[in-house]
């Protein structure tokens, strides 16, 4: 009844801190995790406990499922270079600077155990950069590559933790050949397995008509991704991201109800969770920092020390990185990083947040030997402190830094993009309505009105009035107008398609302006 009361409490405070935050300026999610450690100061709530191996399980994939939809197979395409070097090699690297730094700082820990701290640490969270980032205006391509690198790099972290793990509980070394295997196949089965579930799935779907039961379906699809991945110890993580994108490529073209539908309930649910997950962040971090540690200021400054190495070792790959994409923007001329702004941009945008809380409270207090594990205590207080900096601290702040390094002028750019694609399909609406020249005048301009209306909401703005009068001359003569509507909704989003197939288009503005469009139809119809 304690957890259920928590769950309810943490779900209530998340609709008000959204709202809240979206007042303040300032990202909910990081006043979520305030939250929660204030009420791990509330008895009731201090008692609370959720076995660690069923955080993940528990969290992860709807969050990934759901960041993963609003991106794409073509981004990946394009991307690919900037997303490997970023979610696996950034990884490798941080995880060896970080095990190097705890050998030092931290006395009597295993070189096994510290590669396991490394690991733990070495992840953003997607699910938090997404939900912080929303409340600015970035650059997209800037975003999309921390929301990618974010789909991806639990992956690699949980494998080298697993297998640094087994080696420190053993009490043997790291073998970073079998390590290396591991993550192959580990991916490669993940990659089959999240294919083979959606290509049954869909089947499935296929015989189903009633739109509720086949979006309850997929619902549950990131459920199952993970946990079937997991028991044939594949990547539930990357078995996830592989299905939404490929359910994302498959209803590209689908019913606009369903998606409409389906968007719906996962923004909802995307909510809730991501307030209860990072809820429940802050009510751990009370019980990380209180673990049997005996010099609690040395440990905080070892986890001080630790994180200015993560995020100097972030900001100098990312530094590298923009000396790389400037001699080959030919090919991608929207890579990020580009330039020293972009690089301190996401710098401060690598957050840690659920992966980072569900490993450290996994470890065990004792090795299979029954010694302490090494460290363990330091290894905890460390990944509190890394999250208050990276998450809490780097959240709380993230809006001022944007507006430091001045990031409008490019966002402004993007708007425009959007603006573009959105008037093609305003016109191609538009034709169609002229086309039909039986169509009275009566008739035919609230049908023109109607859809200045979906061309506004394509830009992702309103217009209450407008929406009210049309609604008005709509209802006089309803029956005509559907099916002249109906034509020319089928004729915007065809030009939308064929926008996004045309070389030079970038495939996600394009997607970002369907995706708009598909929420707005079955309002419109």
């Amino acid at each position: 009844m304690t957890t259920l009361l928590m769950i309810i409490g943490f779900g209530a405070a998340t609709s008000v801190v959204v709202g809240l935050g979206q007042k303040l300026k300032l990202p909910w999610p990081a006043l979520m995790v305030l939250i929660g450690i204030a009420g791990a100061f509330i008895p009731t709530f201090a008692e609370i406990t959720i076995e660690p191996e069923l955080i993940l399980p528990l969290f992860l994939p709807p969050l990934l499922f759901a960041a993963a939809q609003k991106t794409s197979w073509a981004l990946f395409s394009i991307r690919w270079r900037t997303i490997l070097g970023m979610a696996v090699a950034l990884v490798g690297v941080t995880v060896a600077a970080v095990a190097g730094s705890a050998l030092f700082l931290i006395p009597g820990i295993s070189i096994a155990a510290a590669i396991a701290l490394g690991a733990m640490l070495a992840p953003p969270d997607p699910v938090a950069v997404d939900a912080v980032a929303g409340t600015v205006s970035i650059p997209r391509r800037i975003m999309s590559t921390l929301q990618s690198e974010g789909l991806f790099n639990d992956a690699a972290s949980l494998v080298i933790f697993q297998t640094a793990m087994a080696a420190a509980m053993a009490g043997t070394e790291v073998d970073f050949g079998e390590l290396a295997v591991s993550f192959v196949i580990s991916a490669v089965v993940a990659i089959l397995i999240g294919l083979a579930v959606v290509f049954v799935v869909w089947w499935v779907m296929e015989k189903i008509d009633h739109t509720i039961a086949r979006s309850s379906l997929m619902l549950m699809l990131p459920f199952g991704v993970y946990l079937i991945a997991e028991h044939f110890h594949a990547s539930g993580v990357i078995a996830v991201v592989v299905a939404a994108l490929e359910v994302r490529r498959r209803d590209v073209e689908g019913n606009s109800a369903e998606r409409v539908t389906q968007a719906s309930t996962w923004q909802v649910l995307e909510m809730l969770i991501t307030g209860i997950a990072f809820g429940l962040i802050g009510l751990d971090l009370r019980m990380v920092v209180e673990s049997e540690h005996a010099d609690l200021g040395r440990a905080v400054l070892v986890g001080l020390a630790i994180a200015a190495v993560i995020i100097a070792v972030r900001f100098g790959w990312l530094l590298l990185g923009t000396l790389i994409e400037r001699r080959r923007t030919h090919e991608d001329p929207d890579a990020a990083p580009l330039n020293l702004r972009d690089a301190t941009l996401m710098t401060w945008g690598g957050m840690r947040g659920l992966a980072t809380i569900a490993l450290a409270l996994s470890i065990p207090a004792t090795t299979d030997t029954g010694e302490p594990f090494p460290g363990r205590s330091y290894i905890l207080v460390a990944a509190a402190v890394i999250l208050l900096v990276t998450l809490v601290l780097a959240g709380l702040t993230f809006p001022a830094v944007v507006d430091g390094l001045g990031i409008d002028d490019e966002a402004e750019k993007e708007r425009a993009a959007t603006k573009a694609i959105a008037m093609r399909a305003y016109k191609a609406a538009l034709h169609q309505i002229k086309t039909d020249e039986s169509l009275p005048d009566e008739v035919a301009e609230p049908l023109r009105a109607r859809f200045k209306m979906l061309y506004i909401q394509l830009l992702g703005t309103s217009d209450d009035q407008a929406s009210s009068d049309q609604a008005a001359a709509f209802r006089e003569n309803r029956e005509q107008m559907l099916q002249v509507q109906k034509r020319a909704m089928q004729t915007a989003r065809a030009e939308v398609l064929r926008a996004r197939r045309e070389r030079g288009t970038d495939p996600e503005v394009a997607d970002k302006v369907l995706r708009r469009f598909d929420l707005q139809s079955v309002l419109v119809l």
